[in-house]
């Protein structure tokens, strides 16, 4: 793996556990980690934090820190955990209370988590990971769905829609062939937990399995994928 995708990936998992450890377990030494990192710190901090400042004030406080991060990208390159830090830091977080919504329908089925960061595969399409990144397109938001093979990094799916519902991840997981004793594995979110997907998922012969609940980093490797994709490609200007 490339230096930038590394120390996002530390950046990612930071928070949960210590540097020294996720360091260990991406086999890099912390020194090295930090001059990485120190490479990549080119925006001085205190004209981030304005900005960061401005960007909240003007939209009054009605965008969390992914929203923000997205603003910011379209001239800067910044990492999202960063800016989240950032707005922690200083009192900046979103201020819109958001609605609870009655769940109604069939329960949804939640996985164990079997992935347990294992991130390494001995054979293709053995362990997949798979997520949602949202891709705003000037006033109109879209969403990218992506199945990743941990054995080489591979996109091996992949969908656009303007909506993120069951269909739009199914259109991504039927491009998958039948892998009986695969593992694929995602958060919990409400598209994949749903009755309909746990059923294609069966019928492929592949195993689920899940994120711990507000634990991003148990799919690291997808959601940096994301990270980066939007950093290098999306966000480049011109």
């Amino acid at each position: 793996m490339s230096p930038k995708i590394i120390v996002e990936l530390v950046e990612l998992i930071h928070g949960e556990v210590t540097i020294t450890k996720a360091c260990s377990w991406l086999g890099v030494p912390r020194a090295t980690y930090y001059r990485w990192r120190a490479k990549n710190e080119t925006w001085p901090l205190d004209s981030m934090v304005e900005e960061i400042r401005e960007l909240c004030t003007e939209n009054k406080f009605r965008y969390g820190y992914r929203k923000i991060t997205a603003l910011l990208r379209k001239k800067y390159k910044i990492n999202h955990k960063r800016v989240q830090r950032i707005m922690q830091c200083e009192q900046l977080q979103c201020r819109v209370r958001v609605k609870k919504r009655k769940h109604t329908g069939q329960p949804a089925y939640v996985a164990e988590y079997l992935l347990k960061r294992q991130f390494q595969a001995e054979a293709p399409i053995h362990k997949l990971v798979t997520d949602i990144t949202y891709l705003p397109f000037g006033g109109k938001m879209m969403y990218l769905s992506s199945i990743l093979d941990l054995y080489n990094g591979e996109i091996v799916a992949s969908s656009l829609s303007d909506t993120q519902d069951t269909a739009f991840v199914l259109d991504t997981l039927n491009q998958l062939p039948a892998v009986p004793g695969a593992i694929l594995h995602s958060d919990q979110g409400s598209v994949y937990t749903s009755q309909g997907y746990q059923e294609v998922v069966k019928g492929k012969g592949i195993t689920m399995s899940m994120s711990r609940k507000g634990t991003p980093a148990d799919n690291a490797p997808i959601e940096s994928f994301h990270s980066t994709l939007k950093s290098e490609t999306f966000y480049l200007e011109g």
